[in-house]
């Protein structure tokens, strides 16, 4: 495909008229509240389909050293990491049925990851892993988590099909009582909180959702005894049926090509095109990356790091979508410090941002043979407004005849469901099943939600004291108030689009607090001067990517239209700068937190 030259300034003022028009038809008024979460009577949609009724057992009343809260990547790298500082008794708590995480949970017909495995994948130096993709499909994922959870015995201490209820500091005994819906309250000396950023899955608030007489599940959950097949397609059960998916975002886009192949009819209702870039996965040895030197995993994820973070490198090890368009990821990430005059960067940016698009919206008109249908799949938005997506087999789907986009961008998503399927634009469309392809709530965790209380010193509420204070923390893992208690996440720290090699680097860092709590006899607690440094940080520097995000589609970055939060939430200067500030810190100023 040839790339459209950069845009002129008259094209370039259309689009903007274009992007604010396209956003307009979008943007609700209930913002986020458009969507619900699956409790109450819609709980059934969170119930594990991979185990049967837990085996009942006898409440716990014993004391570990570790609880780590979350099975998922964050929760075993933090087990691992503290397997290799020597902590012994390391239990991991999870409401899923084994480790794994979002992997455990998405096992839908066509998943893989959108980073190169190479690089997302942890601990592949530790386990001697090399992957046999690119790009990794799910089920290689999550045997992976599974795979270093073995290796450092982490389920030794585990439970599964558990919710912790509740997390109560106990000053007396300067432990943790650990609360469960199992009945247990064993103590820890030190809990980790890992639950994640993609865990609860969230419906939209249609009218009517409950009506519906046909079969429906979310992708989280995807129900093989119905459709039939696996994660590698087969869905025979599907064979004769009219089937709906509400999603067009990441998951949308892997799993609409598989529902094409092998259903009698897909309707896809989007509201909102993804960018979806050439994935071009293949088959890799371990020569083609290198895996025959040591350390070759740790130096491939640092210098895609590196680039996806606008830092300075010699080489691209990774060459792929994100590598290739990593300057368009100034407004999504808080890194890119760009030296010199802001207003000439903002307009080179720009111009680089629509040539890309324009790029994108090219392949579309390529790939798509009905210009109606290619219009509405094209997205009319900045690069950085959404995660951009990559697929070979997503447009291509579109070419069959037995699948039908439907645009609901006019009446801002479905207007209702009614007992045999789904309305839009007054034009009912008849289904024998319901797949919501709609994501997760994205750093809806059960401490910040609320659903998992905190109570620290004092028995005071951790959500109260955020709430009357403001979110304190130092370097986003330990709060005043709240000893031995360590979050994993991305609060008050760095983030990236490799949330993995993120949760890593988290993980080392926890790893080291306990240790050095250990070894001191000590409490891990940071001071209020040690928060208050830390907030000021936070603030000095901090992007201004406000105005940006204001103007983009609404999506979960922008809080469905409504803006970025205010404040300061992360590290301004990126991941690697980040990373290096808490090996510092580590070397030279761990004392700060132990008392």
């Amino acid at each position: 495909m040839t790339t459209p030259q950069a845009p002129t300034p008259d094209e370039l003022a259309a689009l903007r008229r274009r992007y604010r028009r396209e956003r307009e038809r979008r943007v609700r008024p209930d913002g986020p509240r458009q969507y619900l979460g699956v409790e109450a009577e819609f709980g059934f949609y969170a119930a594990d389909p991979y185990v049967g009724e837990p085996a009942g057992r006898e409440p716990l009343r014993d004391t570990v050293d570790v609880a780590v809260v979350g099975a998922g990547f964050g929760g075993i790298l933090a087990g691992a990491r503290l397997r290799r500082q020597g902590v012994r008794r390391v239990r991991v708590i999870d409401k899923g049925g084994d480790f794994g995480g979002t992997w455990y949970w998405n096992r839908y017909p066509g998943i893989h990851c959108d980073v190169e495995s190479h690089v997302y994948l942890p601990m592949l130096d530790e386990t001697g892993y090399v992957p046999e993709w690119k790009y990794s499909p799910g089920e290689e994922i999550r045997q992976h988590a599974v795979r270093i959870a073995q290796k450092f015995d982490l389920g030794a201490d585990a439970l599964f099909s558990t919710t912790v209820t509740a997390l109560t500091w106990e000053e007396d005994s300067r432990t943790w009582i650990v609360a469960t819906d199992r009945g247990d309250a064993f103590r820890a000396t030190y809990v980790i909180t890992a639950t994640g950023t993609m865990t609860e899955p969230k419906l939209p608030g249609i009218p009517g959702i409950q009506d519906f007489e046909g079969h429906t599940f979310h992708t989280s959950r995807w129900d093989y005894a119905y459709t039939g097949g696996g994660p590698d397609g087969g869905l025979t059960g599907l064979a004769d049926r009219r089937v709906g998916v509400v999603g067009t975002g990441a998951t949308g886009v892997q799993v609409i090509p598989m529902l094409a192949e092998d259903a009698g009819h897909v309707f896809v209702f989007q509201r909102t095109p993804s960018t979806v870039d050439v994935r071009a996965n293949r088959r890799t040895t371990a020569g083609d990356v290198g895996a025959d030197r040591e350390g070759w995993a740790r130096a491939r994820r640092e210098n895609f790091l590196r680039i996806v973070s606008g830092e300075d490198h010699d080489e691209d090890l990774v060459a792929d979508g994100w590598t290739s368009s990593a300057g368009l990821l100034e407004k999504l990430l808080p890194s890119f410090r760009r030296p010199g005059d802001r207003e000439a960067f903002e307009a080179a940016y720009e111009a680089a941002d629509a040539a890309k698009m324009n790029e994108v919206r090219a392949r579309v008109e390529q790939e798509i043979a009905d210009p109606a249908t290619a219009e509405v799949l094209k997205p009319w938005y900045r690069y950085a407004c959404k995660r951009p997506t990559f697929s070979d087999t997503y447009y291509p789907a579109f070419n069959r005849s037995n699948v039908t986009l439907v645009d609901t961008a006019d009446t801002h998503g479905i207007e209702r469901v009614t007992e045999h399927g789904v309305v839009v634009g007054g034009t009912a469309y008849a289904l024998d099943c319901l797949i919501f392809a709609t994501g997760f709530s994205v750093g809806v965790s059960g401490v910040h939600s609320g659903r998992l209380p905190v109570r620290g010193r004092g028995g005071t509420l951790l959500l109260e004291a955020w709430a009357r204070h403001g979110v304190r923390t130092l370097h986003g893992f330990t709060s005043n108030g709240f000893p031995n208690l360590i979050q994993m996440g991305s609060l008050q720290n760095a983030s990236s689009v490799n949330f993995t090699h993120i949760l890593d680097e988290q993980a080392v860092h926890a790893a080291a607090l306990v240790a050095a709590a250990e070894a001191g006899g000590a409490l891990v607690e940071p001071s209020r001067e040690a928060e208050d440094a830390w907030i000021a940080v936070l603030a000095e520097g901090a992007p201004d990517h406000e105005r940006f995000h204001a103007e983009c589609t609404p999506g979960y970055y922008n809080r469905e239209g409504r803006g970025r939060p205010g404040g300061p939430t992360a590290y301004p200067h990126g991941a690697v700068a980040f990373h290096e500030l808490l090996r510092r810190w580590r070397e030279e100023s761990m004392d700060e937190v132990l008392s």
